[in-house]
């Protein structure tokens, strides 16, 4: 990671650095002047959740871009999946979205897709993040070169049918009743028109956005009211979006939490019977239940794991010939439709198999038996809290070495600094519980005994 770019673009507290709208409007020039060659004319769209921080980073950015000549296209609330996509449909130079994810409504970020609608590669985000902090006033235009901005006004429908298009032509959700959570993000106007124009009657939660209340006790990270919902109206199923739509979880219809190794499993072995699995497994990442390779393996596919980011799980699809991918959080990629995680899409792939199928969710849904596994967080004191010096103290690399000869062949350790939160995440999972537990324990004293003060968030 850089000075600037994580795991997944540019993210920080709002009116703090990086996001400020000075340093937001530096990196509208850095990015526009990197992808800016030739006279035509170069545009870049430009998408966002609901916070309220957007209004002050949408025109930072704009006025950025418009310096350096590029013109923008406003598109307004949407979820990153569908600026990849208009990206790619307008051909346009560039496409941002302008979004914290699944992060509270404080925070904001910026991803950027390229003119294929794929996120930036590492090395692309380090020559932008190398003009960032230059002064750049050699790619400022004079003033009969600057750019335009203008709204484009049908992005949502654009959206919407780009969607449904995705779904089985001749199937439909007649006679499904399915619990919406839209968290109060992007995807709050377009998600319940989709599944409600598939002929699904909807029970939307989280279209309600204020600017604040965007991942708030609602969508793919606190599917609590969601689940409740369901079996308080008999749904069938329930459908939990994130801030910006790229995640997804599903709900069985007594409540049961399917997370993105389940839904990977779901749709890869729909797909593999189908024959349209490409590849001969899946991606998934270092994140995923060691559960989904033991029932890919059965299935004779092989499950490839790529470092913790959706866009590392799509360069190796990429590389490799594979078209489904995706995080236990809930990113799933289907390369057949998108360029990038899509809630909605993965959704609809798995409410596919759900019509064909005439089964309750609770019977189809849990396609393995996960294998115990529990994630803990060591927050730091600062975003950088000089984590590799932690990850190689002395007292950590002792306990993490007990540990793995204590889990041998049968579980799995993972250290890693979050690329989103200063916070350190210690994984482990076993089949034995007690034993996967006092792993964790053991390491996680050890990380505090060289972060202190810093606390441990669970």
């Amino acid at each position: 990671m850089g000075k600037y770019f994580g795991t997944d673009g540019i993210r920080g507290k709002t009116n703090d650095e990086p996001m400020t709208p000075q340093t937001v409007l530096r990196v509208g020039m850095a990015a526009g002047s990197h992808f800016t060659s030739g006279s035509h004319t170069h545009n870049v769209v430009i998408g966002k959740d609901t916070r309220l921080s957007g209004y002050m980073i949408e025109p930072a950015l704009t006025a950025g871009f418009i310096s350096v000549g590029m013109d923008v296209i406003l598109i307004g609330p949407l979820p990153t999946p569908g600026v990849a996509m208009l990206t790619r449909n307008l051909r346009a130079d560039l496409g941002v979205m302008i979004s914290a994810s699944h992060n509270p409504y404080e925070d904001n970020g910026i991803k950027l897709f390229g003119p294929d609608g794929y996120k930036l590669s590492d090395d692309v985000e380090a020559e932008i993040e190398a003009r960032i902090d230059d002064v750049l006033s050699d790619k400022r235009v004079t003033p009969d070169r600057l750019g335009q901005a203008r709204r484009l006004d049908n992005s949502k429908g654009r959206y919407i049918e780009f969607v449904k298009n995705t779904f089985p032509r001749g199937l439909t959700l007649d006679g499904l009743k399915i619990v919406l959570d839209c968290a109060n993000g992007a995807a709050y106007r377009v998600a319940p028109s989709i599944l409600s124009e598939l002929g699904a009657t909807v029970i939307p939660l989280g279209v309600s956005p204020d600017g604040f209340n965007i991942n708030d006790a609602c969508g793919s990270t606190a599917p609590q009211t969601m689940q409740a919902e369901v079996i308080a109206n008999g749904a069938d199923l329930g459908i939990a979006l994130d801030g910006d739509a790229d995640r997804v979880v599903i709900t069985d219809e007594h409540g049961e939490l399917l997370d993105g190794d389940q839904v990977m499993a779901l749709v890869a072995s729909y797909w593999h019977r189908a024959g349209k699995l490409i590849g001969g497994g899946v991606v998934a990442t270092v994140m995923s239940n060691l559960g989904l390779e033991r029932y890919l393996s059965g299935l004779g596919l092989l499950l490839h794991r790529t470092q913790v980011g959706d866009r590392y799980v799509v360069d190796h699809m990429r590389t490799s010939g594979l078209n489904v991918g995706g995080e236990q959080s809930g990113h799933i990629i289907l390369s057949d439709f998108s360029t990038t995680g899509d809630g909605l899409i993965a959704a609809l792939q798995a409410l596919a198999l759900i019509v064909e199928l005439q089964k309750p969710v609770s019977e189809i849904g849990r396609v393995f038996e996960a294998v115990p596994q529990t994630l803990r967080n060591v927050r730091l004191p600062d975003r950088d809290g000089s984590r590799s010096k932690i990850l190689n103290a002395p007292v950590v690399r002792d306990a993490v070495a007990r540990s793995e000869t204590r889990l041998g062949g049968e579980g799995r350790l993972l250290l890693r600094p979050s690329g989103t939160e200063p916070v350190i995440r210690v994984m482990a999972e076993s089949d034995d519980e007690d034993l996967m537990n006092d792993v964790l324990d053991d390491i996680v004293a050890a990380i505090e005994q060289t972060v202190a003060p810093a606390a441990v968030a669970g």
